[in-house]
């Protein structure tokens, strides 16, 4: 299991807005998309959370728009753990086109862990935190993203469906 979670998909059309391009608000359900494939690749699927009657939830999202996407771009998204605190989480994306090897957005979002019961913030616990491996090194998503490294998941269309 890798540290940084990587997904190959193309741009559908429908993800395209007024202006040609990818509209900001399908970056968003990427990263939703690819947090959940990390987390279900390291052991916690939807389900596990469920049982242990945890969620995450978002606290803040930012994401630095580079360089525009448009329909029938092929694009590599990578994820991964930055920062755990004690009842939240870093996670970091990149988002990059094969074709030019540009990449066209930086994103991360905080994710606080909640309990479903109460709906608070909760600890992170050992056997959760102990699940995923920080990366504190900004380049090295970066340099796995300009290896072509093998997706862990198949080429697909995100956020069509």
């Amino acid at each position: 299991m890798s540290r940084i979670h990587l997904r190959d998909f193309t741009v559908p059309a429908a993800a395209i807005d007024v202006n040609g391009h990818v509209n900001n608000l399908e970056y968003l359900g990427w990263m939703q998309d690819i947090a959940l494939e990390h987390s279900a690749a390291r052991g916690w699927p939807l389900a596990r959370y469920q049982e242990t009657r945890t969620a995450w939830v978002v606290r803040s999202h930012s994401i630095e728009y580079l360089r525009p996407a448009f329909a029938g771009d092929a694009l590599r998204l990578a994820t991964w753990v930055a920062e755990v605190r004690a009842r939240s989480s870093l996670r970091r994306y990149l988002v990059w086109r094969e074709r030019d090897r540009e990449v066209l957005a930086r994103a991360e979002t905080l994710w606080v862990l909640v309990n479903l019961d109460t709906g608070r913030a909760r600890g992170i616990p050992e056997e959760l935190r102990s699940s995923f491996e920080v990366v504190t090194d900004p380049e090295e998503p970066l340099r796995l993203l300009r290896q072509g490294a093998a997706a862990t998941t198949a080429p697909a269309e995100m956020g069509d469906g």
